[in-house]
């Protein structure tokens, strides 16, 4: 089991950046992913990396915005994002998928698919 911590979360003005970094306790060399949650609504998806860092995927929320980076030998992933909106706002959580082979973009965008989450952190946008 791969324990993960996101960190980086807080209040952020509307049209800043900001960067979250999803944290494992072990090798996390399998496709990460990030997802974010806001009050009411259901878990979306935000991003994904495979663990090469040589497949992504993005939201269309987010597209343009927003950047995955890895660092397989820190065991650290990053989401970076820009241009924050108040729609931004939301609990994100990282979460793996210890298949070694990515599929397909489609696929990585389920909550479903993924074996191990973080706890989440906070991301308030204020305007």
């Amino acid at each position: 089991q791969v324990h993960l911590v996101e960190s980086g979360g807080g209040v952020v003005q509307a049209g800043d950046s900001l960067r979250l970094t999803c944290a494992a306790s072990g090798r996390i060399a399998y496709t990460t992913g990030w997802f974010r949650q806001a009050p009411g609504k259901e878990r979306e998806f935000v991003a994904a990396m495979s663990w090469s860092g040589h497949n992504t995927a993005y939201a269309d929320s987010v597209k343009g915005r927003a950047s995955v980076s890895r660092n397989n030998a820190r065991n650290t992933v990053a989401l970076q994002m820009h241009r924050l909106e108040s729609s931004d706002t939301a609990v994100y959580y990282c979460a793996v998928n210890r298949s070694p082979d990515w599929t397909d973009a489609a696929h990585y965008s389920r909550p479903e698919v993924y074996d191990s989450w973080g706890q989440g952190t906070q991301v308030t946008i204020s305007s």
